[in-house]
């Protein structure tokens, strides 16, 4: 068998630069088209594809730093065993022989595996073909069931199939798109441009439904900051209006669905009119009647919904009272009409196509009779599962209890991610045997696996993924892989040729697996009628070998043989339910699944920041996405904190029923009182107690399975410290005795270093001590003021800045990028003393606070832009290319000329 390695054409000789290679981003499930060019040292050069309808040449911040990411001082090279470097002959071995020995102890249901978005579909296939028709293990699961298991479920009971009707062409082709739970500006930037754009060109109207302010806020012409948990109220309500106003089609409801009239009788219960849907929701009334009108009287009208719908303990009846809606309007599959989750994994939907959920077979396939029976006779499966295995948060729950006692996980890092992450912690401790396929060397889930296995990274990585609207798309190699890695496909092949499944899994490359994956899609999938046709068939990618896998243009299915790929789905029925007929779904009342109380008088709302993806194993090695911030926090409004005695900078913890952390504290007036925000990005490799998921209690949708991240009730407390500060080295420096700290990468002119920001409980006398063990050797200088409690120390080697450590009694310092810039050239005496200033004296570049990650432009360097006479967006992107690439920073950008124009006529007065 070929052992996965890849081989990249080196570039060329005499120095001619390698041609870009077509692949896709490995971040959101926007699925981004990517040319990567690769350089000579391992790295590659990174721009969007002009050509890939999804993004046009665009990218976000996150996706143009990918070059930032390539390095290999962070991966896992080898595969390790009990903590001993080993091949991958003896690491195969051992998987297999504890799989097997594991297996014949206990039975095939004490083995699970836990998968990942960021795997390629052609990975997902062989694991999920691997345990349920080999090994005989139902439990499958994946991190996207944190991510679109409610949509899917939702799409199942209104569609009978996990199809997305809508395409991307639908966010600029219509006149009104409603954003549900999803600050798009952050967490979607290039679909959130597309629609920005349009807004602009076209006037077309953007509705937020959000509890938060959030950037998307601000590119919106109605803002609705909804109370936590009420979405259903608010589109039960909106079904009534429509139904009362006479804005149903009839005909489409008519002819295509089935049990409105039952639905519409149980929405007028709940939401029987504007002024009850506002007060459950906490609207005004009047912003209730507006959003009820410009949907009433709009004929293409996308609703784009996110994690704030499908994170919830209700999320599969908040997807469905959204599809009703647009069922009872007929506003589905048509151009610019319809509705459209926005996916947060890059291959959540690939991981479907093949099964890889527990309550899935293979190719959208469930475990009826004649499904088994289908996949059976397919794969000639000699244990295929009889029924559903345990999802996510049940699965680490059966670990915990002892029942699951194997464990491979692939890709992600459930320790951080998942709700209750402490106790799933301690879950994987129990396991006899945890093997993790990583290609990195430290996460806090791979720190407790009793084998690492090695596998590609991005740039390594060989095969498809598919995005949001059902396209599939390339991922190609264009690096050689590092040390001794290898595909995932692989290593579980291997493994499963060792436990005598040879045959089956006698793959030599992706295409092979694509093309068995394709043939499965078509396999007695012909009949004329929806109602006996399966909704997802690649059958018409059959057979096109590896030159046409290779030369793969990027595609949405179905692509049926014989028939053209379909942009969109059920503009005209043709639902795949027994009678063709979509299905309308009464939704329970709304709650929160654990309400506040006087122990725990907040609603912790859990989340992404711009710049970071996931647990930071590949975003937190760009330091440029770690410039716009850099530690993790906790928003509050500012009436709470004031309450509470919490000052802006300070830190505070955080707790639950379920864990604390420890973060900073960012005042914000988009939270509304009673709500804190918080986002789960760090672990234990680079924070102190920043762990937010451990806090996250472990309700699920009772449909779906999805775990509510959303709405946990927390309390908040202020940390008492002594000393707040910085440190900046050249290399990582992990001090003893710190009450909280946070790393990230940091760059310094053109030097790699770091950013350490921590917090001391210490007293005076003790700080030249702590001061002495922290910092490195070489020439110190030092500026001290005891009783005012501020303590500054630079280091010097060479006339070089090797460290700089800043100490106050104040969380307010100085900010730390000028200072980054003084680690690139020599510094003289009174270069020094200037550095101890944390600032220019004179002369000298103060860039402020980074706001566009793409090009590294600081505030300052904007507010004097504005000052120098540009007043929009457009003319500061034209001046200093800010905000011209993804766009995730054009509403910071706002906000800053406008503060900076409205200080400018207030001097002036």
């Amino acid at each position: 068998m070929d052992d996965g390695s890849l081989s990249v054409a080196s570039p060329e000789p005499g120095g001619h630069v390698a041609r870009p290679v077509r692949t896709t981003c490995p971040y959101c499930g926007v699925g981004c088209g990517v040319l990567a060019t690769p350089d000579s040292s391992g790295g590659a050069t990174i721009k969007g594809d002009p050509a890939h309808p999804a993004n046009a040449g665009r990218l976000c911040s996150k996706g143009s730093a990918l070059g930032d990411t390539l390095a290999l001082d962070t991966r896992l090279l080898e595969p390790v065993v009990d903590g001993a470097r080993t091949t991958w002959n003896t690491a195969l071995d051992h998987v297999a022989q504890r799989l097997e020995a594991i297996r014949a102890a206990h039975g095939p249901g004490s083995i699970a595996f836990y998968l990942s978005g960021q795997l390629l579909t052609e990975d997902y296939y062989v694991a999920n073909k691997l345990a349920k028709g080999f090994l005989g293990t139902p439990h499958v699961d994946t991190n996207s069931r944190l991510c679109m298991a409610s949509s899917v479920a939702g799409h199942k009971r209104a569609f009978g199939a996990d199809a997305v009707p809508q395409c991307y062409d639908d966010l600029e082709l219509a006149d009104l798109v409603v954003l549900v739970g999803s600050n798009a500006a952050w967490c979607h930037p290039i679909l959130y441009q597309r629609i920005q754009v349009a807004r602009g060109e076209r006037g077309m109207r953007v509705v937020n439904i959000d509890p938060r302010q959030t950037a998307t806020s601000e590119g919106c012409d109605l803002n609705l900051a909804i109370r936590p948990g009420t979405d259903q109220v608010l589109y039960n309500g909106l079904l009534v209006w429509l139904a009362d106003r006479g804005h149903l089609d009839h005909e489409f409801v008519s002819r295509h669905t089935s049990g409105f009239d039952a639905v519409l009788a149980s929405a007028r219960e709940a939401a029987p009119s504007v002024r009850q849907v506002a007060a459950a929701t906490g609207l005004d009334v009047s912003d209730v009647e507006l959003f009820f009108s410009w949907f009433g009287s709009t004929r293409r009208v996308v609703s784009c919904y996110s994690q704030g719908v499908n994170q919830s303990a209700q999320g599969t009846d908040k997807v469905n009272a959204i599809i009703n809606c647009h069922l009872a309007t007929g506003m589905i599959g048509k151009p610019g009409s319809g509705p459209l989750s926005f996916t947060g994994q890059p291959n959540a939907m690939g991981g479907r196509e093949v099964g890889g959920l527990a309550n899935m077979l293979a190719a959208h396939m469930g475990f009826s009779d004649s499904e088994r029976d289908r996949v059976r006779r397919f794969w000639n499966a000699p244990a295929l599962v009889a029924s559903e295995g345990l999802k996510a948060v049940d699965m680490f729950e059966a670990i915990q209890r002892g029942e699951i006692k194997a464990l491979w996980v692939m890709g992600t890092n459930p320790a951080v991610s998942l709700p209750r992450a402490d106790r799933v912690r301690d879950a994987l401790r129990k396991l006899d045997l945890l093997v993790v396929s990583e290609n990195v060397m430290a996460t806090d889930t791979l720190d407790l696996a009793h084998v690492r296995l090695p596998a590609h990274a991005w740039g390594e990585k060989d095969g498809t993924v598919t995005n949001s609207e059902r396209r599939i798309s390339r991922q190609r190699p264009f690096l050689e892989a590092a040390g001794s890695a290898r595909a995932d496909w692989w290593i579980m092949g291997e493994v499963a040729r060792r436990l005598g499944f040879g045959t089956a899994f006698s793959f030599t490359s992706p295409a092979e697996i694509f093309d068995e994956h394709a043939r499965l899609s078509g396999f007695e999938n012909t009949a004329a009628s929806p109602a006996d046709r399966r909704a997802f068939d690649i059958s018409g990618l059959t057979g096109i070998g590896g030159g046409g896998y290779d030369a793969l243009e990027p595609v949405q299915w179905p692509v049926r043989t014989g028939s053209a790929p379909a942009e969109r789905l059920f503009a005209d029925g043709g639902f795949f339910t027994p009678d063709t007929r979509a299905r309308f779904i009464a939704t329970s009342p709304a709650r929160l699944a654990s309400p506040v109380s006087e122990q725990w008088p907040f609603v912790l709302n859990t989340g992404r920041i711009r710049d970071q993806w996931h647990t930071m194993t590949r975003t937190g090695l760009s330091p440029r996405l770690s410039t716009h911030i850099q530690e993790p926090f906790v928003e509050i409004h500012p009436e709470d904190a004031s309450r509470l005695g919490l000052e802006q900078g300070t830190l505070a913890r955080i707790e639950t029923a379920h864990g604390a952390a420890t973060v900073r504290v960012l005042l914000s007036r988009g939270q509304k009182p009673g709500n804190i925000f918080a986002p789960f990005h760090w672990s234990a490799q680079n924070s102190s107690s920043g762990r937010v998921s451990s806090l996250v209690h472990g309700a699920i949708d009772p449909v779906s399975g999805q775990p509510e991240a959303k709405a946990t009730p927390a309390r908040l407390a202020p940390v008492a410290v002594t000393h707040y500060g910085f440190l900046l080295s050249r290399t990582p420096l992990r001090p003893e005795g710190m009450a909280y700290w946070a790393e990230c990468r940091a760059l310094f002119g053109a030097t790699p270093g770091f950013t350490l920001h921590l917090a001391l409980d210490t007293d005076a006398a003790r700080m030249s001590d702590w001061q002495r063990a922290t910092l490195p050797d070489g020439d110190w200088i030092t500026l001290e003021d005891a009783g005012a409690g501020t303590f500054r120390t630079a280091v010097f080697r060479d006339s070089q800045l090797e460290a700089v450590l800043f100490l106050s009694a104040s969380p307010k310092l100085p900010a730390t990028d000028w200072l980054r810039t003084q680690f690139d050239s020599p510094c003289d005496l009174a270069g020094r003393r200037t550095i101890l200033a944390g600032k220019p004296v004179t002369g000298g570049a103060d860039e402020g606070p980074i706001v566009c990650v793409c090009y590294q432009v600081g505030s300052r360097r904007i507010e004097a832009a504005t000052l120098g006479g540009c007043a929009t967006t457009k003319e500061i992107g034209t001046k200093l290319g800010a905000g011209t690439n993804c766009g995730s920073c054009l509403p910071e950008i706002k906000r800053l000329i406008a503060s900076t124009m409205a200080a400018s006529r207030a001097a002036a007065e």
